[in-house]
C-alpha cells in the first residue's frame, strides 16, 4: 500500500512529532485507555518522547488519520523471535471516532499491506478483552476468525486478563480478494 493511501477517508501513515497534540487526545481519555494494556499519558513531554524514540522508529506503527489529523493509532508487532510468522494487531482511535467505522477502516489497510510490508508473516493475531465487544466486532468485520479464549493470558495494570484470540491468515487476504 502507498503511504497516506485512503478509504472511505480513512488513511494509514508514519507519525511525525506534529502529532503529539492529537495523540493526547485519545492517549490521555481514561475512558479510551481503560481498554488498552498501556497507562494513560498524564504528560504531553512524555507522549512527544513516546512517538519520538517508539513510534517514530518501530517497523510498523502508524497514525490512524481522517483528513490529516490523527485519530488514533495501529501497529504490528512481531514476534521477538525473529523466525516467527505472526504479528499482533493493536489499534486504538479517539472517543470521538468510536462507533463511525473508522478501526475498521484502519484494520482493512493494515490488513491490505501487513504480508507485503512484513517478508515471511503468515498470521496476524488480535486478542481483545471478552467484554470489549466493540474490538471484537472490528475484528471480525476486517475478516479475523475468533479461535477462543486464553485464560490469564497476560497482566496488565495490576490484574491478569482472560483475552479472546483472533486469527487472520495470509491465505484469508486472497480468499477475500
Amino acid at each position: 500500500m502507498e503511504e497516506g493511501r485512503e478509504t472511505l477517508g480513512v488513511k494509514l501513515r508514519n507519525f511525525e512529532l506534529r502529532d503529539v497534540d492529537d495523540f493526547m487526545v485519545w492517549a490521555s481519555d481514561e475512558e479510551v485507555t481503560r481498554l488498552c494494556m498501556w497507562e494513560t499519558y498524564r504528560s504531553r513531554e512524555v507522549a512527544e518522547n513516546y512517538i519520538q524514540k517508539t513510534a517514530m522508529v518501530h517497523p510498523w506503527y502508524k497514525a490512524i488519520c481522517v483528513g490529516d489529523r490523527a485519530v488514533g493509532a495501529i501497529s504490528l508487532d512481531r514476534s521477538a523471535d525473529t523466525t516467527s510468522c505472526r504479528a499482533e494487531i493493536g489499534y486504538v482511535v479517539a472517543r470521538r471516532w468510536w462507533g463511525k467505522g473508522v478501526a475498521s477502516q484502519a484494520v482493512h489497510l493494515a490488513l491490505s499491506t501487513a504480508f507485503v510490508d512484513m517478508p515471511g508473516l503468515e498470521r496476524v493475531e488480535g486478542l481483545v478483552e471478552p467484554h470489549n465487544l466493540a474490538s471484537q466486532r472490528v475484528l471480525e468485520k476486517a475478516g479475523f476468525v475468533k479461535e477462543g479464549l486464553l485464560r490469564k493470558y497476560r497482566r496488565a495494570k495490576g490484574r491478569t486478563r482472560d483475552l479472546y484470540i483472533y486469527r487472520f491468515l495470509d491465505t484469508d487476504l486472497r480468499q477475500s480478494t
